[in-house]
């Protein structure tokens, strides 16, 4: 069958059978392999893009499910504001290691701040307990998120009302 999806900001038709997962569709058939297959049963958050901005697992989505909902990867989070500063604080902070895990830890930590532009840490811990770092970069991770938070903040004004 055949279906047309809208991939960061580009419609793609697939031809493909409607439970098709999305990660495939993306990986095989798109060629957007930074998505990532981790488990299959979106236990481990690696495949994580956003559906309409909310992260989803695009192990367990499947290709009929999309419709006209707009689909964001790893390759186009940059061009937004919280996933310009996700992508500079994940550098700053130093937090890849093997990388593996990194687009679908990216994809929920830019979802929460688009969400929550500034989370506590129970905020975050809660947000990305569904992401798995093989590595254990997780206060790695947390400062990462708190720092791209503090970088959204408008800067504080003086007395004059100046920025």
């Amino acid at each position: 069958m055949s279906y047309t999806i809208q991939i960061n900001g580009s419609p793609h038709t697939v031809d493909a059978e409607g439970d098709t997962p999305v990660l495939w569709v993306l990986r095989d058939v798109i060629g957007f392999a930074g998505t990532k297959f981790g488990c299959g049963m979106g236990l481990c958050g690696a495949c994580t893009i956003h559906v309409d901005g909310a992260p989803a697992r695009a192990c367990l989505t499947p290709l009929e499910s999309i419709g006209t909902r707009a689909v964001t990867t790893i390759e186009a989070v940059g061009e937004s504001d919280a996933g310009k500063r996700i992508q500079a604080a994940w550098l700053a902070q130093q937090v890849v290691q093997c990388g593996y895990c990194q687009s679908g830890q990216i994809m929920s930590a830019t979802a929460l701040l688009v969400s929550n532009p500034n989370p506590s840490d129970e905020e975050i811990d809660s947000a990305m307990s569904g992401n798995i770092c093989r590595c254990g970069t997780y206060a790695r991770i947390r400062a990462a998120i708190r720092e791209a938070a503090a970088a959204g903040k408008p800067a504080p004004k003086d007395a004059a009302g100046a920025a």
